[in-house]
């Protein structure tokens, strides 16, 4: 193999064959091509792009990289993917959700990165709940109560995290074909036989550009699709924060209210249609009418609840905590933001509202850096709501006083009131299969 030949095929615009990019994935991962030749030809994708033959052929290379887990003899193995945003606990919702209707579920979760927060973080609320499973108890509980979730291993689809790792800085992270393949790659290798997506999209999303959006939901159930996963997305409003909390354990704390069918409208309903969708693709109901009412009644039974706390139970986690919010702890400091004029909310900046939140503590700028748990922010007002003068429009936590005034300057720029009512926000876009 010719690394350079490649590189230069790929600056020139012409198309690399599947053998080409193999070659050079694995020749990569042994070591065999230096960091700046890798460098090179990511940003020649970067720049010509790659085709859905190419797109394919590097996520194909990708999950041969490491191991595949393989849960076929369980049936349609389901799995969820966000890619990212503020306030976004449908994972805790969803899972025991779809799970409580039959739905089998392997789930692999990161921690949060930037100002969207990470599933990982969240369940690091609850006392004993472990993230770190090994392959087998993995496996064996997918099969024993219908849900397992894990942290992401470096046994998965390696040479992904090896490409993103430069990717970071070369200044080529936002290559749809690479962010696509990065994603299903992963999707693939934890051993999902079906895939539903949600992308997101607005000013809290990583790809805030709508037409963008609908590239990479396009080009990522193609991917699906095209290597043998029933593959579905919806493309998602993150404009404005998804529910009323943002941070690690106010989050959890509404995801279980959800499931006790006290939650947020647009939480519920976001999470009954993708949970429609999981049913759908693994065979549990007819359309997805049926589907949404099968789960609308699980929810009003009590069933996701249970669930929920099965989940929790099997991976050493606390399951009083459903009872007992305390158990996930409690900031030491709070404020109220108040608004300064009357009208209506007109816009509620989602990205400010996380960059808030990360100055609080909530969320991380560095992989590795701590954060604080109990940090974050309690909305009390969405788009369209009326606002009186001096009326509290969220609350601001915190272990922190200092953080909590640093923090609260940037969330009072992401209230817009006006005059005039705006028109109701659309919750889902666009379904693309």
């Amino acid at each position: 193999m010719n690394a350079l030949a490649i590189i230069e095929k790929k600056r020139d615009g012409l198309e690399l064959s599947a053998q080409e990019i193999e070659d050079f994935v694995f020749a990569y991962m042994r070591e065999e091509i230096p960091d700046y030749q890798v460098s090179a030809l990511l940003m020649a994708v970067y720049l010509q792009g790659m085709n859905h033959e190419e797109t394919v052929a590097l996520t194909e290379a990708l999950v041969k990289s490491g191991q595949v887990l393989d849960f076929s003899e369980l049936g349609t193995v389901v799995d969820k993917h966000s890619t990212g945003g503020v306030g976004d606990k449908t994972t805790l919702v969803l899972l025991p959700l779809a799970a409580a209707a039959g739905v089998k579920i392997a789930k692999m979760s990161g921690r949060g990165l930037g100002h969207t927060g990470g599933t990982i973080d969240k369940l690091a609320c609850i006392p004993g709940f472990r993230t770190d499973l090994p392959q087998d108890v993995f496996q064996r509980q997918v099969q024993e109560i219908g849900v397992a979730l894990t942290s992401q291993t470096p046994k998965l689809a390696p040479a992904d995290e090896k490409l993103y790792s430069l990717r970071d800085v070369t200044g080529t992270v936002e290559s749809i074909p690479l962010i696509a393949s990065s994603v299903m790659s992963k999707k693939i290798a934890s051993g999902a036989q079906a895939i539903v997506l949600d992308v997101k999209t607005g000013s809290g999303a990583f790809m805030q550009d709508r037409k963008r959006a609908k590239e990479l939901a396009q080009i990522m159930t193609a991917i699906g699709n095209s290597l043998g996963r029933k593959t579905v997305a919806l493309i998602t409003n993150m404009d404005q924060p998804l529910g009323f909390a943002v941070g690690n354990q106010l989050e959890v704390v509404e995801a279980m209210e959800t499931l006790k069918g006290r939650g947020p409208h647009d939480l519920e309903e976001l999470c009954l249609r993708l949970g429609a969708e999981m049913l759908l693709l693994a065979g549990k109901a007819s359309d997805p009418a049926a589907a949404k009412m099968k789960l609308q009644a699980i929810l009003a039974e009590g069933l996701a609840l249970e669930h929920f706390r099965r989940f929790v139970a099997a991976q050493g986690g606390d399951p009083a905590v459903t009872d007992d919010y305390s158990l996930l702890g409690r900031p030491r400091q709070s404020k109220e933001l108040k608004a300064k004029t009357s009208g209506y909310l007109n816009r509620l900046d989602a990205r400010k509202v996380g960059q808030a939140a990360v100055l609080l503590g909530a969320g991380r700028l560095k992989k590795d850096e701590p954060i604080d748990l109990t940090a974050g922010i309690l909305l009390h007002k969405k788009v369209g709501a009326a606002v009186a003068a001096g009326e509290c429009v969220a609350e601001i936590f915190s272990s922190s006083l200092e953080k909590i005034e640093a923090a609260s300057e940037l969330l009072a720029q992401a209230f817009v009131i006006a005059a005039e009512k705006p028109q109701a926000p659309a919750l889902i876009y666009e379904r693309i299969a």
